[in-house]
This record gives structure tokens, C-alpha cells and sequence, in this order.
């Protein structure tokens, strides 16, 4: 397994030759795959909490792609995600409502 680089979209190094450029590149085995998959979540996720609003479109779509990413990962089709995304929002809620929870009040 290689230490160095980081997990690209597919077309990335075909863009990059298009460009005259030559990249180095290897194929991830699964279970560096499955570790780079969740490095380039983390990554994602910090440019969506650093984006401005006008970025943030841009930078939530690479968040779910790389969710979707996953969830092919461990077998998951995007249906049935969103499936039991509903399930889990059908029970807990979501975050519409903008509740923000502080902690408990202590009884007397």
C-alpha cells in the first residue's frame, strides 16, 4: 500500500493528461480504498465548513458523492441509503426545525 497521494475523482488523471501532463497514479486495493474513502470524507467535509455560501453548493455535492462513495462500499445502493435515511427520519427527525439542545434541566 502506498502512503503518499490521495484519493481523486475517476476522470482526474485523464484530465491532468489532457492537460500535457503525466500523473502517477495506482489503483487502491479494497481496504486502502476503504481508508481513503473516509480520509477524503474528512477533507470534504472541512472545504464545505470553510466554504462561503457561493462555494458550498459546489462543495456539499463533493461531500455526497464521496457518501455515496461509501454506501456502495458496504453494499448500499443509493435507493436503499436513502431508505434508511427515511427510517432514521421517521424516528428520530431531522434537522428541519433548527432545535438546538443544551443539555437537561436538572429537577429540584
Amino acid at each position: 500500500m502506498k502512503a503518499s497521494g490521495k484519493l481523486v475523482r475517476d476522470r482526474i488523471p485523464e484530465i491532468i493528461r489532457a492537460a500535457g501532463l503525466h500523473p502517477r497514479i495506482h489503483i487502491a486495493d479494497p481496504d486502502e480504498y476503504h481508508r481513503r474513502l473516509r480520509d477524503k470524507l474528512r477533507e470534504e467535509v472541512d472545504e464545505l465548513v470553510a466554504a462561503n455560501r457561493n462555494e458550498a453548493p459546489g462543495e456539499l455535492c463533493d461531500v455526497l458523492e464521496v457518501v455515496y462513495a461509501l454506501a456502495a462500499e458496504l453494499g448500499l445502493t443509493r435507493d436503499r441509503l436513502e431508505e434508511l435515511r427515511q427510517m432514521k427520519a421517521a424516528e428520530r427527525g431531522g434537522f428541519v426545525d433548527r432545535v438546538v439542545w443544551s443539555g437537561n434541566v436538572e429537577e429540584d
